[in-house]
């Protein structure tokens, strides 16, 4: 594969336009952006947190609107089954057949909103759609589009009517990322544009096959060994630290690599830097590991993996 020496014009200038052009709407939230762009390039998949009210339905929806994909949202609740999902076969009377109806799942951007108030049978159909990108239904396997991206969102201060997330979903998200309060300057920015611009006015920028090419493009992205150790390392270090029950897979490690890549083509570059590891390590590990919560109750993820990236040294260039 030939390498490139540097980012081509036309897909430097595709991600200045769809940052830009999400910034008339997502106030203060670029690097949330970014990182949905990472996850799309990626081929991978975000978990979004935060209280109600800080945009997390707004930077999806206008996201899906300046890539110009195709986008569903779903409304969790209870009561909502796997074929409110993923679809059903329903019969005809006119052509006495059945037909198949596709569920919200069959595009190219969904945003499953409040994941955590599915039952574990609906998300399980939410499980395969993840990590094998089809649906089963009634038996039979369908392929969902290319790209294909979920944002998934939960809020962290609501208890009743909810189920908790099984490690074994929460895995299959490439990037976990948390959405907080706007600073104050940000707010008077939001209240000042209220009434300015909707999502709806947000221009398409980007096209199918220009993202298709980005995605292509980034797995040309140059990855040194070194810097694939250090990733390599970092995952197998969450493996025996103290204070860990349950350390992250080789599917981090993967999802490190892949989101490396994306983060160094955002930044302008064809080979990916330590940086790009560290500042992704938070956003790729929190949730993928389970802290042993009766040795130090008071830690958190967070803490721990900016502990494991403190200790981690970066191997170095063998001349």
């Amino acid at each position: 594969m030939e390498l490139l020496k540097q980012v081509p014009d036309h897909a430097r200038k595709t991600i200045q336009n769809l940052l830009s052009e999400c910034r008339e709407i997502v106030v203060g939230k670029t690097e949330v952006i970014e990182n949905l762009l990472v996850a799309l390039l990626s081929e991978g998949h975000v978990l979004m947190g935060g209280v109600p009210g800080v945009a997390k339905t707004t930077i999806a929806k206008t996201f899906a609107r300046a890539v110009g994909l195709d986008f569903k949202r779903i409304q969790c609740s209870p009561d909502i089954l796997p074929a409110d999902i993923v679809g059903t076969h329903i019969f005809n009377l006119k052509t006495n057949s059945f037909r198949l109806e596709k569920g919200p799942i069959f595009s190219n951007i969904v945003l499953i909103d409040e994941i955590n108030r599915n039952t574990p049978k609906t998300n399980s159909a939410v499980l395969e759609a993840l990590q094998e990108r089809q649906v089963t239904i009634e038996g039979e396997t369908q392929a969902l589009p290319y790209p294909f991206l979920v944002i998934a969102t939960q809020s962290p201060v609501e208890f009743h009517g909810v189920f908790p997330l099984p490690e074994v979903l929460i895995d299959r998200f490439l990037l976990s990322l948390k959405i907080g309060y706007p600073s104050l300057e940000e707010e008077l920015e939001i209240t000042d544009k209220l009434y300015s611009i909707e999502v709806g006015e947000i221009r398409q920028v980007t096209t199918k096959e220009q993202i298709s090419s980005l995605a292509e493009l980034t797995r040309r992205v140059f990855l040194a060994p070194q810097v694939r150790s250090y990733i390599v390392n970092l995952v197998n270090r969450t493996r025996d630290m103290a204070g860990i029950s349950l350390g992250a897979s080789p599917r981090a490690s993967i999802a490190l690599t892949k989101a490396s890549r994306a983060q160094a083509l955002i930044k302008g570059r064809l080979y990916v830097l330590p940086d790009d590891v560290k500042y992704l390590a938070p956003k790729i590990l929190s949730h993928r590991i389970v802290l042993s919560a009766a040795e130090r109750p008071e830690l958190s993820t967070e803490n721990v993996v900016a502990s494991l990236l403190e200790d981690t040294p970066i191997p170095q260039k063998h001349s």
